[in-house]
């Protein structure tokens, strides 16, 4: 019996980016991205010392692994062009080679009955951009638009699904507050200068991708963490809560859906004289280039509470302005450390349906990491992931209850295919459904989880 039954032409799929599984880093013509050349020069920063070349070599495979995806059932999957191989210098000429390859798994999707999904930035800032200053750089703002431009007229004839950026509030924070992104700056108004200008590419692509008058839709993937206070009761906590949300959500959920930036950050940058460099025109820019479709990855919630220490105290950061709270009793993923809390996904749903004009959106990245999953491998050969089928049955029946009340969400995409090398972390935690076996060359394995995704897509429920 199905309890929990979707829609028709609901969503199923998956999500991987290109740096996290093509391999192939310095092979026909791709330029060097950050990933490249940050471990280059510290390998030592990366866990086990596993590098961006070694990944799971999707450039090679892709044939095998879009016959997996068709083989468990996947209506949808979203990956996406690395701006290095498609543009080497990120602003010159496009390699032929990489438009060969994403013409040929664009190709191999369509015909597996796959709606491909396409993102154009995943963290891979090409290196010859990173050293003319990355986002921080105004350029580069106007070179992502022409790259993206590029993509448009390669592949739109059989894209119809774009994202301009995956979570861009990470490269903020790890790589110009907290280190754990390149280029490891501290200093929080070069960050404020670089989330705005990755908003403003955002922008720029979203009008030319309407200029060119191509039959699709076009959208961002933010990673929306609900900010829940200590007390509801306590109203510095709420207010603290709110400061959170502002930072860490609305600074670009709300230019990305309604145009325009929270005041209430707005006035805390003005005060800290944090407010980045803006020109003329960009207001309407970004007003006029809202998105059409949200992509919401939903992992873990924050819990905060008032300052309990002057504000004030150096470096200044976002944290600065609110304390974290460690909630006794909560729900954790014992393999990763990261709070469990599957109602998470219903209110981030509900608030924008309440509060976004209940614009079109999908679950684009869900998922559990789990250090050292060997462990749960059987004599066959399977892990035994049945946490795994846990987590995402009590995150859908929330996603659910929201469809039921009205929530405009069209899919659900796991994070992710198959094992993949997440960044410093490289292949430290495992997310697939597909598990990738280092030591034997790559060699994939179906885990429970993906057989059991498999019924889930084949009833549309469950």
């Amino acid at each position: 019996m199905t309890t929990y039954l979707f829609p028709p032409d609901f969503w199923w799929g998956t999500a991987v980016s290109a740096t996290q599984i093509e391999g192939a880093a310095d092979r026909d013509g791709k330029g060097k991205n950050i990933w490249d050349h940050w471990y280059e020069m510290e390998p030592n920063r990366f866990f086990n010392e596993v590098g961006p070349a070694k990944t799971s070599q999707f450039y090679d495979r892709y044939k095998e692994d879009i016959a997996l995806m068709k083989k468990l059932g996947h209506t949808s999957f979203r990956f996406s062009i690395s701006w290095s191989r498609l543009i080497p210098s990120g602003n010159g000429a496009v390699n032929e080679k990489a438009v060969q390859f994403y013409d040929q798994v664009i190709n191999e999707l369509l015909a597996a009955g796959i709606t491909p999904f396409v993102n154009l930035f995943h963290f891979d800032m090409p290196m010859a951009m990173q050293k003319i200053g990355g986002f921080e750089n105004r350029e580069v703002a106007y070179a992502f638009a022409r790259y993206a431009e590029r993509c448009f007229t390669h592949f739109g004839d059989r894209v119809k699904t774009w994202f301009t950026h995956n979570e861009p509030i990470v490269p903020v924070e790890g790589g110009y507050l907290y280190e754990f992104h390149y280029p490891k700056v501290v200093d929080f108004k070069r960050a404020v200068q670089v989330g705005y200008h990755t908003m403003l590419s955002s922008a720029l692509a979203i009008e030319r991708y309407r200029r060119l008058g191509q039959e699709g839709k076009i959208g961002i993937i933010l990673n929306l963490t609900p900010s829940y206070p200590r007390s509801e009761e306590v109203e510095r906590d709420v207010e603290a809560a709110k400061l959170a949300d502002a930072f860490f959500n609305r600074s670009f959920l709300d230019p990305s859906v309604k145009g325009t930036f929270p005041q209430e950050l707005v006035e805390i940058l003005k005060q800290y004289g944090l407010m980045p460099h803006v020109e003329e025109g960009d207001k309407a820019l970004i007003a006029a280039n809202t998105v059409d479709l949200l992509g919401i990855n939903y992992y873990q919630p924050r819990r905060v509470k008032a300052k309990e220490t002057p504000i004030g105290e150096r470096p200044l950061m976002p944290g600065s302005f609110f304390d974290g709270y460690d909630m006794p009793g909560k729900k954790i993923n014992p393999h990763r450390g990261w709070e469990i809390y599957e109602k998470g996904i219903y209110d981030l749903l509900m608030n924008v349906k309440d509060h976004y004009g209940n614009i079109e959106c999908f679950i684009s990245e869900n998922g559990m990491g789990v250090e050292g999953e060997e462990k749960f491998r059987d004599e066959a050969g399977v892990i035994q992931d049945d946490y795994r089928i846990e987590f995402i049955a009590n995150h859908l029946r929330w996603l659910h209850k929201a469809l039921t009340e009205g929530a405009n969400v069209k899919g659900y995409h796991l994070w992710t295919f198959m094992d993949n090398w997440s960044w410093t972390n490289a292949y430290k935690n495992r997310y697939g459904f597909v598990s990738v076996d280092l030591e034997n060359d790559g060699k994939r394995t179906v885990k429970k989880s993906g057989w059991w995704f498999k019924t889930v897509i084949e009833n549309n429920g469950f």
